[in-house]
């Protein structure tokens, strides 16, 4: 992965975690926009930086954003 997509990788996980703690921090109100933002963020960074490259199983990681979190984390570290 070229050191310009990493740089970019990371910034869009340090969102998807930002949002990730907010939607955290909601508890019962009403949290379906975070979650379909957060949906769409995972989904938009697995097409753009083509992480099943890198990670074959990285799509059934979606279901989990914590797991799809670190899995993300494991390719930058490996990349960089």
């Amino acid at each position: 992965m070229e050191k310009l997509n990493v740089e970019r990788l990371k910034n869009s996980l340090d969102y998807l975690q930002s949002k990730q703690r907010e939607l955290k921090r909601q508890n019962e109100e009403d949290t379906r926009t975070l979650e379909s933002l957060i949906k769409y963020l995972k989904k938009d960074m697995i097409d753009q930086y083509k992480l099943t490259k890198y990670d074959l199983y990285i799509k059934q990681d979606v279901k989990d954003t914590e797991t799809f979190i670190n899995s993300v984390q494991k390719i930058i570290e490996d990349n960089q």
